[in-house]
């Protein structure tokens, strides 16, 4: 059986500890970072893949059935065909798929610390749902 290697913040210690090395001789403390001094600013560090290589393969191995319309800006939409004159996405819509994708990954922490509220909002909706459906004269729905 392996041992599993000490993390922090679920990254290995000896990544971690590189990581910081590397960030350190580019003069970047980390331990330092946020900043101080200003009520309520700090800084999230994210480490991201160098290149979208790998995200365009994951993001072809599941079908994109489903849309989404969205506003933009004008500098957000530019930048989109920019990356469509690449030649390496076919659209728009491919381009802000991937760069969705992506961006929606960053903030995973961030989704993980509601999600527990989010799930007791649903159970609550379903509860105003069936005591709607029995003034209303509806049978129980379904589990």
């Amino acid at each position: 059986m392996t041992e599993e290697k000490p993390k922090i913040n679920g990254v290995p210690k000896d990544v971690w500890s590189l990581v910081l090395e590397q960030l350190a001789e580019k003069g970047i403390d980390l331990e330092n970072l946020c900043c101080q001094g200003v009520p309520g600013s700090s800084v999230k560090v994210v480490c991201i893949a160098p290149n979208l290589g790998e995200s365009v393969q994951e993001m072809g191995k599941t079908p994109r059935n489903l849309t989404v319309m969205i506003r933009t800006d004008e500098e957000t939409s530019q930048t989109l065909d920019d990356w469509v004159e690449t030649g390496y996405f076919k659209s728009r819509s491919e381009a802000a798929a991937l760069f969705l994708r992506e961006g929606l990954k960053t903030r995973t922490s961030e989704l993980d610390k509601i999600k527990e509220a989010l799930q007791q909002v649903k159970k609550a909706k379903e509860r105003l749902r069936d005591k709607a459906g029995e003034i209303f004269g509806e049978k129980k729905r379904p589990e």
